[in-house]
This record gives structure tokens, C-alpha cells and sequence, in this order.
């Protein structure tokens, strides 16, 4: 019996109908259906309407046609037992998939490829990668497909090296084929590899299979050249992936949304920004929910409010505000960009909350320092029936630490596993250990590093050592700073702030010390740099900066403002300052620090009443943080500094932190 297209969409519309009308009697009535419309004994006709349901995802009734006509003693060809594993595949039904795997092994169907494929790839989703491999290995002779459903299991199990040794063994079976045999090399396979080559990260792997994908001309495949480009910027090489983006024909929005999220991911939100109006000017692709949330991440990071704000309007007029990424990227940017209450008006319109949006909230209140609220967030969401999960306890337990709320960052660390079976991480650790840190309790903080059940990197030593810097403590600095050394001698970060504790203490010698072993392997101090964005330009200044078009007018106006200091009261904190120099040349150099120099250009180039906004990439020095306290005083400004742990708001010579930071 020939069924042509129409017939196929009939038989599975009446198939469908009589379901839902005989439901409570489908086996009975089924046979009656089918003597009504095709011939009862047409293993072809079943095919059609088992292959129409799972092509159009409807698994369930797939395998329930499958089941009836297993029961009308019907037997399943090699046209039937692909498409009911690929329903069992969608539905990750090992059990049923193990059934009808031995149905093929009774009608002779084990050798087949296109079964056999299926099989594998059943197995694999269904987390059964060992069973896989063994139904691939027992394959007499594999064809692409074969071999490509091996390499996606691989990848699918989160073993990109399995896929990837899968992968050469395909390129040698491909050498030994007689010539003018079929290649086996398609464009999935290599498409598959290179998503391995992504969570690898290997630039070696990833440019030998650049190397055959250019050989074997699958640079024309969109597909091919996005992963390629994922696998480039998995491996930090942003260049090379532009590269290929730029070599693209024709690039759909997934090549656009790919490179603007991995420039944004990177903290190169001036590219991202640029490969966006790129996209707005070819016409040709339309942005879409993913390149809103890339670009709104480029804003978060860079703190370019305005743009930001542009982006939040575009996401109003397209309707996407209720989008769940797109409305969780708009919290994240305002917490970002200093915004925090336009943040939680964001969320409070947000109609579908998933946990990354109470995440977010949770953490944006955590880095302004408003930890109350981050519990009164944390309680509603848990009120609201949403499970906090691991990265949530991060969040609220950083938002204890900013806050100083030892108490409650105790309990929640003692109760999130009792509670909501999380168990703490290397992560939960270290926001205890600082907790109990900028509390005081240094003491308590090394001995809970000692009796911790993971083993303590160098984020738990460096959350003591900064800790150590806040309350000078120089004996624990020392065991700190050692144990940072054995993880990472490479970072000058851990030498600096030895360095410090060694300056606060009037340890000269000790400082030159640490100078001369910074020397000795190389390493240079991260340049302290304040950003201030006005009129959607970006402004950037360095400690002395003289680069700067307006600097004589900033020095003139620091000097006046000095004067104004020296008058509330205000004497330099030459702490700050490591250079063994008089007092005198330590408060000059204090003077231009960066953000001071940040703040005076925001205030000379805005109007009255206007909030300040700065970027610090370091922390912000306590007698920098003195200052601009009283500068907000005297010039009736709010400053908002967002420095390399949190934000600062400075308003009526008070800050938001309360000096604990």
C-alpha cells in the first residue's frame, strides 16, 4: 500500500482523533480503527504514523503507536526501529529504549546502521555511554553516522577527550578506505569534534581540526565556523576567533550573538558594543532575546549606564522585559552599573522568575553592601517555592560578608546543605572565611581553613590575606602570603598585599623584600585605572594621569577642594601609600590617585545634583575612600564608586558601607 504525503497527515490526524476519543479502550478499538481506514496488516502504514509522531516530538504517542502494533503481532522493520529509539532518545526512556533494542537483536536488526546508529545515541542520552561504545565497537562495518552518534555521546557525557580520541580513530579508518570510496568525514562529525575542542580548550587540538575543516572546504557551514569560533574564545584565543567570524560568507545570529557574548564574557565590552551596531547596520539578521542579554552583560561589565538603559528600551519595545534571560541580564546590569533600586524595579515586574533572576537580585544587593535586603529577597524566594541551589548560597553568603552579618552567614552556611542539600564548595568557604575576616575573628577564620572538608585554594588564602590587610594582622599575612606562593607564584596580587601589611606596620625592609622578589620573577602591579562614563563616552584615568585633555583643570580643582578638606578636619592616611618617603611626598602622591581624579572630572563635567558614577579595577584605598566621603559633603553630590569587591555610595560625607569593606 503506497501512501503518498496527504495520506501520511491523514492517517495521523484520524490516528490522533480516535486516540483521544477511545482513550480508556485505545488497544481495543485500534484494530477497529485501522480495519476502518488501511489495512490492519500494513507494517508501512504504522511506519508512517510512528515516523510523523516523532518527527514532530510527540514521543509518547510515538511509542504508543510502536506498543499497538507490536500487539496486532505485527513485526517491525529496519523503517520502524529507528524512529521508536529516537522517541525513546527524546524522552531518555532507557527502559523502553532496552526493549526495543531486543526486539532488534529477535527480528535480526542488530547489524543494521540506521539501528543501530539510533541505538548508540538512545544510549548515550540516556547517560549509558558504556553500553554505547559497546554497541558501536560490535558494529561490523560503521558508516558516519555510526561514528558521528559515538562522538556526539562523547560530548553529550561531558567527555570532550573521548570524543575527540573518537574522532582521530574516524580520520584513520577514513586513510584506510580504498580510494573512490564514500568519505566518512561529514559536517556533523566536525561540528561535534569542535564542540569537544570547546570544553577542552586546547588551541593545538582546535587548529589541527581548523586545519581539515578548511582542507575539506566545510568553512562554508555557518554551523561549523560558530563552533569553531566558541572553540577559539574557549581557548582565550579572541583573535583567532574574530578571525574566522570576519572570514564568514554569510553570518546568521548566531555568529553575531557568539562573538558580542564572547567579547562581553571577556570584559571587551567596547568590541562587543561595536560588533552589535555592526549587526544593526548589515540588516540582514535581526537581533534577537540572546544578543540583548550579550549586549546588556557588555553594559554590566563596563558600567555604561546609558547604554545599558538604551538596550532595557529596546527590550521593552520588543516585548522581551518578560523574557526570562533577557529580564535577569537587565537586574544584573542596573546592580552593575550602580542602579540597584532600578534593578529591583526590574524584577518586581518580572511576571516569570526562574533562579537565576532571584540570583542576580540577591547578589546585586550583596555587592552595594545592602545585606538585609538580600535576605529579604533570599526568604521571599524561598517563600515563593524556588529552591535555592549553590550559586545562590555564594551570593547570599558574599551579601552576609559585605554587610557584616555574621550571624545570619553562619547559620545559612550550617543549614544549606540540612536545608536544601547543597553542600558547601570551595566558594561557600571563602565567603566565610571573609566574613569572619573583615569581622575580626582572623583566628577563627584560619582555623576554620584548617578543619575545612575541601581542600583550600588560593581563593580561600586570599580572602585570609585581604583580611589580614584590613586588621594588619602581619603574623597570619605571612602564612597566607606562603601558602598563595606554593599555589601561584605567578600572581603579583599576593606579594602587593604582603606588601602592604608589611608598609602598615613600618616593615621598610620587608617591602623592598617583596619588591625585589617581584623583580626577580617578572611581575609588574596591576595599574590601578578609574573609568567615568559621561555623555556615552568612556573616560579613563591612571594615579598622575596627565594624558587626560582636562588634567591642569582636575589638579586645579583637587587643589581647591583640599583646601576645603583640610578645613572638615581631613588628614591624609599615608598608610595607604608603600613608598619609604617623607610624609609630605605621600600625601602628594595620595592626591592623584586615580579616582580622586575620576570623581573631579565627573563633578566638573555634570550638573548640579547630578550622580557621579567611577569604575575602579582595584580596591579603593581607604584614604581615597576618606575623601570622597567628604567631597559628597562639600559639593552635595551623590559619588557611586564601583571598585574590584563591591560598591560604594557616598552621599552627606557618609558611605553606604558604613567603612566596612
Amino acid at each position: 500500500m503506497k501512501i503518498s504525503i496527504y495520506d501520511s497527515f491523514l492517517l495521523r490526524f484520524r490516528y490522533a482523533a480516535h486516540r483521544k476519543q477511545y482513550s480508556t479502550s485505545i488497544n481495543a478499538n485500534l484494530t477497529t480503527w485501522f480495519n476502518k481506514y488501511v489495512d490492519k496488516t500494513s507494517v508501512l502504514s504504522w511506519n508512517t504514523v510512528i515516523a510523523d509522531f516523532a518527527r514532530s516530538g510527540d514521543s509518547v504517542e510515538a511509542l504508543r503507536a510502536f506498543s499497538s502494533m507490536r500487539k496486532l503481532a505485527l513485526h517491525p522493520n529496519r523503517s520502524t526501529l529507528p524512529c521508536a529509539v529516537k522517541s525513546c532518545s527524546a524522552l531518555f526512556d532507557l527502559h523502553a529504549g532496552k526493549q526495543i533494542h531486543l526486539q532488534a537483536l529477535i527480528f535480526g536488526f542488530e547489524s543494521d546502521l540506521f539501528v543501530s546508529s539510533s541505538l548508540i545515541d538512545m544510549y548515550s542520552k540516556c547517560g549509558e555511554l558504556k553500553d554505547a561504545r559497546t554497541l558501536f565497537d560490535e558494529i561490523p562495518t560503521r558508516n558516519v553516522v555510526s561514528w558521528t552518534s559515538m562522538i556526539v555521546g562523547y560530548v553529550q557525557n561531558d567527555n570532550a577527550h573521548g570524543a575527540i580520541c573518537m574522532f582521530k580513530e574516524l580520520l584513520v579508518e577514513e586513510r584506510m578506505n580504498v580510494v573512490g570510496e564514500e568519505v566518512l568525514v561529514d559536517s556533523v562529525a566536525v561540528a561535534s569534534v569542535l564542540s569537544a575542542c570547546s570544553r577542552v580548550g586546547s588551541k593545538r587540538i582546535t587548529e589541527v581540526v581548523h586545519g581539515l575543516v578548511t582542507k575539506r572546504g566545510f568553512m562554508g557551514y555557518s554551523v561549523i565556523c560558530n563552533t569553531l569560533m566558541d572553540a577559539y574564545a574557549k581557548c582565550g584565543e579572541l583573535d583567532l576567533s574574530r578571525q574566522v567570524f570576519d572570514g564568514m560568507g554569510e553570518k546568521d545570529a548566531v555568529s553575531w550573538n557568539s562573538m558580542i557574548a564572547e567579547y562581553a564574557r571577556n570584559g571587551l565590552s567596547a568590541e562587543a558594543f561595536q560588533i552589535f551596531s555592526d549587526m544593526v547596520k548589515c540588516g540582514n539578521v535581526i537581533y534577537n532575546a540572546v544578543t540583548l542579554s550579550a549586549v546588556l552583560l557588555a553594559c554590566a561589565h563596563s558600567g555604561t549606564l546609558r547604554v545599558g538603559k538604551c538596550i532595557h528600551d529596546q527590550a521593552i519595545k520588543m516585548a522581551l522585559e518578560d523574557d526570562v534571560f533577557v529580564g535577569t541580564s537587565i537586574i544584573d546590569m542596573y546592580c552593575k552599573c550602580g542602579r540597584v533600586d532600578m534593578a529591583r524595579k526590574a524584577f518586581d515586574r518580572m511576571k516569570g522568575k526562574n533562579i537565576k533572576s532571584w540570583t542576580a537580585m540577591i547578589a546585586g544587593y550583596g555587592m552595594h553592601g545592602y545585606g538585609k535586603d538580600a535576605m529579604e529577597v533570599f526568604y521571599k524566594m524561598i517563600r515563593s517555592g524556588v529552591k535555592p541551589n549553590y550559586v545562590t548560597f555564594v551570593s547570599l553568603l558574599t551579601a552576609c560578608s559585605h554587610a557584616g552579618l555574621l550571624e545570619e552567614g553562619w547559620h545559612w552556611f550550617n543549614r544549606m546543605y540540612h536545608d536544601f542539600n547543597v553542600e558547601p564548595g570551595i566558594e561557600h568557604y571563602s565567603c566565610l572565611v571573609d566574613l569572619l575576616g573583615r569581622a575580626g575573628y582572623l583566628n577563627e577564620a584560619y582555623g576554620l581553613i584548617k578543619e575545612m572538608k575541601v581542600r583550600p585554594d588560593f581563593i580561600i588564602w586570599g580572602s585570609l590575606l585581604g583580611a589580614c590587610r584590613i586588621h594588619k594582622n602581619v603574623e597570619l599575612g605571612e602564612i597566607s602570603a606562603r601558602k598563595l606562593f606554593e599555589l601561584d607564584s605567578s600572581n603579583c596580587g599576593y606579594f602587593v598585599l604582603l606588601s602592604n601589611i608589611y608598609a602598615d606596620a613600618g616593615r621598610w625592609e620587608d617591602v623592598e623584600r617583596m619588591r625585589i622578589k617581584m623583580k626577580r620573577h617578572g611581575l609588574l602591579k596591576t595599574p590601578g585605572f578609574s573609568l567615568v562614563e559621561l555623555k556615552g563616552r568612556v573616560h579613563v584615568f591612571l594615579i598622575g594621569d596627565k594624558e587626560h585633555p582636562q588634567h591642569k583643570k582636575l589638579y586645579e580643582y583637587l587643589d581647591q577642594l583640599n583646601i576645603k578638606l583640610q578645613e572638615l578636619g581631613y588628614v591624609p592616611n599615608v598608610t595607604s601609600v608603600v613608598h619609604d618617603v617623607d610624609e609630605e611626598e605621600k600625601g602628594m602622591i595620595l592626591r592623584v590617585h586615580s579616582e580622586k581624579l575620576a570623581v573631579a572630572f565627573g563633578i566638573i563635567n555634570s550638573g548640579p545634583g547630578t550622580t557621579i558614577q567611577v569604575i575602579k579595577n582595584l580596591r579603593v584605598c581607604s584614604d581615597c575612600h576618606t575623601v570622597i566621603k567628604l567631597i559628597s559633603k562639600i559639593v552635595n553630590r551623590e559619588i557611586v564608586v564601583r571598585d574590584a569587591k563591591r560598591f560604594h555610595h557616598f552621599k552627606d560625607g557618609l558611605c553606604s558601607c558604613g567603612d566596612y569593606w
